[in-house]
């Protein structure tokens, strides 16, 4: 009997192992880089230096943020008549409108942050999407 409870449990295992890697097989990387990357045009022509890697959509920038903060929750976000910008842990999606669609700039928060700080400076709050706490004295309470 306890060689069949084993198997089971063996068998249970390895069942939701298979449909784990399923998923990941279908929708490939887990973060929002890797979800802009997955479903919008590669536009290496637009990137900024090899700070900013650039995509393209035909859809409006509110869309494909919507899209983005759908699938990826934002850390922060913010919009005006320049954009969508959404703040993650350590990465930035920047969503600005294009004659026909939306240009979807992918940065890391530290290149991201000082090129948009004029616009985003007190919107975007440092560390609240994290889930570290600080530990000197007092923080975290």
């Amino acid at each position: 009997m306890t060689y069949r409870r084993w198997f089971v449990v063996g068998t249970v295992f390895a069942v939701i192992g298979a449909l784990v890697a399923a998923f990941a097989l279908l929708y490939g990387n887990f973060s929002p880089r890797g979800f802009v990357e997955d479903r919008y045009s590669r536009a290496a022509a637009r990137d900024i230096g090899g700070d900013a890697v650039a995509y393209t959509s035909t859809k409006d920038p509110s869309t494909v943020a919507q899209e983005v903060s759908q699938a990826w929750q934002p850390a922060d976000q913010y919009v005006d008549g320049s954009g969508v910008y959404l703040r993650y842990d350590d990465e930035s999606v920047v969503i600005l409108p294009l004659a026909a669609g939306s240009l979807i700039l992918l940065e890391r928060l530290s290149t991201a942050y000082p090129r948009y700080h004029s616009t985003v400076g007190s919107h975007w709050g440092w560390g609240r999407g994290n889930t570290v706490r600080g530990g000197g004295p007092g923080s975290g309470k």
